[in-house]
C-alpha cells in the first residue's frame, strides 16, 4: 500500500481533474476493471455505474473485491486494466488528491491530539482556505452531523458514535462530489450501529452527494441503500434496488448471501415442485399448516424475540427454514412436532443455473 498523507486520505488537497461533461453524467462509472496482486485476481472485469446523488452500497463477503473497487475509485490503487470515470472524466491514472472524492475508513483515521475543529479543518488549512472561512464551514458541517458546539472538544473525550460523525464531518467539509465509506460502522456496537445507519442516510439526503458504501452486512445494505451491487469472487453478481436483490436474486450466491433462504432442487424433490431446476423460497413466505401441505418434523426451534425460526425436516428430504412472527401468534410447535408446510405459488423463485 502506498504511503498516504492526510490530504491523500481526505482528498482535501487542491484537485486538478475537473469534469468537462456538465450535469447528467454518472457520479462513478467503471468499465472492464481488472486488478491483480501477484497471482491473485481481486477484480475480474467489473462494470458498474453509480448515479449522481445515490446512496449506493457494495455488498459482499471478505475478499470479494468490494474494498479493492473502492480503493480504485479513490485512487489509492490503479487498475491492471480498465477505466475509472468520475462525473464523466477519466481519472484512471489520476492521484487521489486530483479526484473529487473523500474517503471515510473503518478506523476513522482521526488525529487524537487535535480538537474536533482541528481535525475537520485540517484539509482546508492544507489547501490554504482562510481561517474565517474554515471556521464557518466547520460550524456548518458540525450542524449537519448534529455536533453543534463541539469544536473545542478533544477527540479522546468523545464516544464512538461522536467520533464517527467527526470523521464524516471531516470528509464532508471539503464538499466532494462522491463520499466513499469503507465499512465505517464496523467497529460500533449493534445498537449504535443501527442508530448510525439512520444518521448516515439522513445526512446523505441532507447534503445530496453520492455515497458509495462498502459493507459485508446485508441488513445494513438493504436498509440504507438506493441500489446495491453484490460482489463475489472479484465479480459483480447482481445490481439492483434492495427489493430487487432480496425478492428476485439473480444467482444462488445472491439468494444465500442476502437474507435467509431455502434453495430447493426440483430434481432432488420433484414432489415438492413438480419441475426441474433450482428454486428459492424465503423462510417468511412459508406457512405452518395442519392441512394438506408438505409433511415434516420440526428439528430445531430458535426464539429470536420478534420472531421464531424453525427448521423442518420434510418427509420428501429437504430441510427448510421457517420464520414466523411471535406477535399475536400461537405458541410455535416444539422439537419433534409433526407439521406440514405450504406456500403460495409466487413465493417460489426460479434461479439461473449459474451461481
Amino acid at each position: 500500500m502506498p504511503e498516504q498523507s492526510p490530504a491523500d486520505v481526505d482528498g482535501s488537497a487542491e484537485r486538478s481533474v475537473v469534469s468537462d461533461t456538465g450535469e447528467g453524467a454518472p457520479a462513478v462509472e467503471v468499465s472492464g476493471l481488472v486488478k491483480t496482486f501477484g497471482r491473485v485476481e481481486a477484480l475480474r472485469g467489473v462494470d458498474l455505474t453509480v448515479p449522481d446523488g445515490a446512496f449506493f452500497s457494495l455488498l459482499g463477503p471478505s475478499g470479494s473485491g468490494k474494498t479493492t473497487l473502492l480503493r480504485l475509485i479513490a485512487g489509492f490503487e490503479h487498475p491492471s486494466s480498465g477505466v475509472v470515470r468520475l462525473s464523466g472524466t477519466d481519472v484512471t491514472r489520476a492521484a487521489p488528491f486530483e479526484r473529487d472524492v473523500n474517503t471515510v475508513f473503518q478506523d476513522l483515521a482521526l488525529f487524537p491530539h487535535m480538537t474536533v475543529e482541528k481535525n475537520i479543518e485540517y484539509g482546508l488549512a492544507a489547501s490554504g482556505v482562510p481561517r474565517a472561512q474554515r471556521r464557518e464551514r466547520v460550524a456548518d458541517v458540525l450542524a449537519t452531523v448534529r455536533l453543534e458546539g463541539f469544536q473545542r472538544r478533544a477527540i479522546s473525550a468523545m464516544s464512538g458514535g461522536q467520533r464517527q460523525r467527526v470523521a464524516l464531518a471531516r470528509a464532508l467539509v471539503n464538499r466532494p462530489r462522491v463520499l466513499l465509506l469503507d465499512e465505517p460502522l464496523g467497529a460500533l456496537d449493534a445498537k449504535l450501529r443501527e442508530e448510525m445507519q439512520v444518521e448516515l442516510k439522513a445526512i446523505q439526503r441532507a447534503v445530496g452527494i453520492t455515497f458509495v458504501f462498502v459493507t459485508h452486512d446485508q441488513a445494513e445494505a438493504l436498509s440504507m441503500s438506493d441500489s446495491v451491487a453484490v460482489f463475489n469472487n472479484g465479480r459483480i453478481e447482481q445490481v439492483g434496488t434492495p427489493e430487487e436483490i432480496y425478492e428476485r436474486p439473480a444467482t444462488g450466491f445472491v439468494a444465500s448471501f442476502v437474507g435467509a433462504s431455502n434453495l430447493i432442487s426440483g430434481a432432488a424433490a420433484p414432489e415438492l415442485l413438480g419441475r426441474d431446476g433450482t428454486y428459492l423460497i424465503r423462510p417468511e413466505r412459508i406457512r405452518l399448516d395442519t392441512g394438506d401441505g408438505a409433511p415434516g418434523t420440526v428439528s430445531e426451534v430458535s426464539y429470536l424475540g420478534p420472531s421464531t425460526r424453525l427448521l423442518v425436516e420434510l418427509d420428501a428430504g429437504p430441510i427448510l427454514e421457517v420464520v414466523r412472527p411471535n406477535a399475536g401468534a400461537e405458541r410455535p410447535p416444539g422439537r419433534g412436532s409433526r407439521v406440514s408446510l405450504s406456500w403460495d405459488a409466487d413465493a417460489v423463485q426460479p434461479l439461473p443455473d449459474r451461481g
